[in-house]
């Protein structure tokens, strides 16, 4: 089964960066896609963006447009997600999924495997 690393999480002040990473360790012919999606204290998993492995395409939640930048990396099976001008609102646990097919990507059960998170801490 493909295991999904995520890493680059961190504590940041307001305004701030990170770059997160997600290393699948293989990447199967029929995988299709990997998304971020995060979980603060309290609340729903929430999708943040997704990016297709083939042609790079991205799909980014409104919240984080402009901020966000997602990547792949088709050599390495790794994804990143630079993140500028955090908010504390940003804060939560950031995981990364993998996907097999097209569809809705901020739906959380068309996600076939999960990392196991990296926590995001922004402070004001």
């Amino acid at each position: 089964q493909v295991q999904l690393v995520e890493s680059g999480g961190g504590l940041v002040q307001a305004g701030g960066s990170l770059r997160l990473s997600c290393k699948a360790s293989v990447r199967t012919f029929s995988s299709y896609a990997m998304g971020w999606f995060r979980q603060a204290p309290g609340r729903e998993r929430e999708f943040v963006v997704a990016i297709t492995w083939r042609s790079g395409w991205t799909n980014y939640a409104d919240s984080v447009k402009g901020r966000f930048t997602i990547s792949r990396d088709y050599a390495k099976n790794t994804v990143y997600l630079q993140m500028n001008g955090l908010k504390p609102e940003d804060t939560a646990v950031y995981c990364c999924a993998e996907r097999f097919f097209d569809g809705n990507y901020a739906a959380v059960d068309e996600y076939a495997n999960w990392g196991q998170g990296t926590q995001v801490t922004v402070s004001s």
